[in-house]
């Protein structure tokens, strides 16, 4: 071997400088680790292989040019607004010839220049014979240039905005593309930005997630997750796993230079303290599925107790007809609301019965299909009358479901009787399931109160009117609570989609078994194993290691032009 005190490189750009002991390399360098004794880092243990397999890993996949050569080299064009006439349109170029492909459909009084806008006519093509001077023009634009490495791709890029006519930014597109130019494909400007490092994987989702929003509420969410909220709040837990894989890889490569070899019950400490700052994240999901999807909530209840009449209080206006006709709603009425910034899909049902009309049944079937697939099932009771078994039979048949009961009809409840009690407990069981409840007295309502109380359930539903619209705030605010759950932590950075969820709870699962191998006392490098996978899974959140099928369905998804 070396002598001890040498300064080494190896091929990973792991290095030692006197008594510190970096493990790492050109991907982590501010992580390292310092050692009892001078330590030089030597490439032929094959204990040391996986981490080298794992940079080797990382690096190809954010190479670029080893994933698209073509596209690193392409200049692309895109209209970058939705269809259709506007007042305002915008056609995008990005690559190493944006500027020389643009310059040509222009007349520009004074030459681009980075971050600034300049007046700009589009030349007219049936003028092409003239030089720029003397042709025609057709539309006229403002013109943006942003340099290399200072703009949205780190390329070249050229937005031109004219007036939004679909004949103009037709007419820019195609002579851009007969000039050389390429079609960009669907989120290519924002695939190169990840591409070339200006944003990470968990940014370019964000950048859709705010193109698709619908709620003010998802907007912001979105634009936190833009900032890199994410990537903030996993770097901790990163940055931890990272200095411990370091440690153990110490410990193996250089036993015989009297580095203490770290303990199980250490190792066991550490991995504990990552699982936990990643739990919460993991928890996360919940929230920022619904925030993200949004939720599906069925208004459900025998005919005529006001499940139209609260459809409409909910969406505040008129969807649904409001007869007094029992069964008047036969079909499903669906809508989708805000709630608190949560995209809330309502659906209102048919009233369920036993019914010989062929109509009326095949609603009820479709009533009973969408309670069962909704994610919340808000059961309407008629408040001034007793609960039937048929309601008795849906309570039961939806126990363990997420459910919101409500009493309706509270108008009808005589005012007098709110007086009767401070108690609003007793107050809600008493309204719910009396009978002629405007006749019964002060002195009666406890022992009304106990015999009524025949399930828990009922003692908390939500008593609301349709009609005038009392208890509907608080409604509103059960169903919030109730979709949320104890999964609002208050934090940013929360995961949105399916696959940042599985790339949390596949590192935590690594750590966990991690965990049980140091728990049998398995060697040091079998537990390694597992380590390295849980990096893997989380570099694999940001794009870091994300392999090159996931990357295209993901952009994909994109609108053509951003």
């Amino acid at each position: 071997m070396p002598p001890k005190n040498r300064r080494f490189s190896k091929r990973t750009s792991d290095t030692v400088a006197g008594p510190l002991f970096c493990a790492t390399n050109s991907q982590y360098p501010e992580l390292e680790i310092r050692a009892t004794t001078p330590v030089i880092l030597w490439p032929s243990n094959p204990a040391t292989q996986p981490i080298r397999a794992y940079t080797n890993q990382v690096h190809s996949h954010q190479d670029p040019t080893a994933t698209a050569d073509r596209r690193a080299t392409d200049t692309i064009v895109a209209i970058s607004t939705p269809p259709g006439r506007g007042g305002i349109g915008i056609v995008r170029l990005s690559g190493p010839d944006a500027v020389a492909i643009a310059t040509p459909l222009l007349r520009i009084k004074n030459p681009l220049a980075h971050g600034q806008a300049r007046f700009a006519e589009i030349l007219d093509p049936d003028q092409s014979s003239y030089s720029s001077e003397g042709a025609k023009a057709i539309d006229q634009a403002i013109v943006t240039f942003f340099a290399a490495s200072n703009s949205y791709t780190s390329e070249d890029l050229v937005e031109i905005a004219a007036h939004g006519s679909p004949v103009v930014l037709d007419l820019l597109l195609r002579r851009a593309l007969e000039r050389g130019a390429r079609l960009a494909e669907p989120g290519e400007f924002t695939q190169r930005a990840f591409l070339s490092g200006r944003i990470d994987l968990t940014q370019a989702e964000a950048v859709r997630d705010l193109i698709d929003a619908q709620t003010l509420y998802q907007a912001r969410v979105a634009a936190d997750q833009l900032g890199g909220s994410l990537a903030r709040r996993i770097q901790p837990a990163k940055a931890a796993l990272i200095t411990l894989i370091a440690t153990i890889e110490a410990g193996i490569d250089f036993a015989e230079d009297d580095i203490d070899v770290i303990l199980n019950s250490e190792i066991l400490s550490r991995i504990e303290t990552v699982r936990t700052q990643l739990t919460p994240v993991e928890a996360s999901f919940a929230q920022g599925r619904i925030i993200h999807d949004g939720l599906t909530l069925a208004i459900v209840g025998q005919p005529n107790v006001g499940k139209s009449s609260l459809f409409n209080r909910l969406v505040e206006r008129e969807r649904a007809i409001v007869t007094s006709t029992p069964g008047t709603t036969r079909d499903l009425v669906t809508e989708r609301v805000s709630l608190n910034g949560i995209p809330v899909n309502l659906i209102d049902t048919a009233g369920l019965r036993e019914s010989t009309d062929e109509a009326e049944a095949l609603g009820i079937q479709k009533s009973r299909e969408a309670y069962a697939e909704a994610d919340i099932v808000l059961i309407v009771l008629d408040a001034t009358a007793r609960i039937a078994d048929q309601e008795r039979e849906l309570l039961a048949a939806l126990n363990g479901r997420q459910i919101v009961v409500v009493l309706n009809k509270m108008d009808l409840i005589s005012e007098a009787l709110a007086l009767h009690s401070d108690d609003e407990i007793l107050y809600r069981r008493v309204i719910a399931w009396g009978e002629e409840l405007s006749n019964v007295s002060k002195e009666e309502l406890p022992v009304l109160a106990e015999e009524l109380l025949v399930k828990e359930i009922l003692a908390l539903a939500v008593p609301v009117s349709a009609k005038t619209g009392q208890g509907i705030t608080r409604l509103r605010q059960s169903i919030l609570s109730l979709a949320q759950g104890s999964s609002a932590d208050g934090q940013s950075g929360m995961l949105t989609n399916l696959r940042q969820h599985q790339s949390v709870a596949a590192t935590v699962a690594s750590l966990q078994a991690a965990a049980q191998s140091a728990t049998q006392q398995i060697p040091h490098e079998m537990i390694m194993l597992d380590l390295y996978s849980a990096l893997r899974n989380l570099d694999a959140l940001t794009g870091q290691t994300t392999s090159d099928d996931i990357l295209n369905q993901i952009f994909s998804t994109f609108c053509i032009g951003k």
